[in-house]
């Protein structure tokens, strides 16, 4: 798959190589690996936003994959609560407001 990027006037190509058994053609396989990357990157940068992930120091795997686990899970929450807060503000507003953390965990179950 070949990438075209123009950023700041300045023009990119870059060439990416893809290995699959999946008996499907090369434009439906590419908007499958468009729709995976636009997920993933959404997703990713949500966490690193909201939760700073990447900044995150814990070296025991069991202990990097229960607060994975627990980040997501409050994403989902924070994702589903229809205040127009950014997900940032979200965030913070639920430890400084019980009734906005009832919100929260309410609008979620509904």
């Amino acid at each position: 798959m070949t990438r075209f990027c123009v950023h700041d006037g300045q023009e990119t190509t870059e060439e990416r190589y893809f290995i699959s058994s999946l008996p499907i053609g090369v434009k439906r396989f590419a908007r499958a690996v468009r729709a995976h990357w636009g997920i993933e990157n959404s997703c990713h940068w949500s966490l690193d936003v909201t939760y700073r992930e990447d900044d995150s120091r814990f070296h025991a795997k069991h202990l990097r994959e229960h607060f994975a686990w627990l980040r997501w899970f409050t994403l989902s929450l924070l994702k589903q609560h229809p205040a127009k807060l950014s997900l940032s503000m979200k965030r913070p507003s639920c430890g400084w407001s019980n009734d906005f953390i009832m919100q929260v965990l309410v609008t979620s179950t509904t």
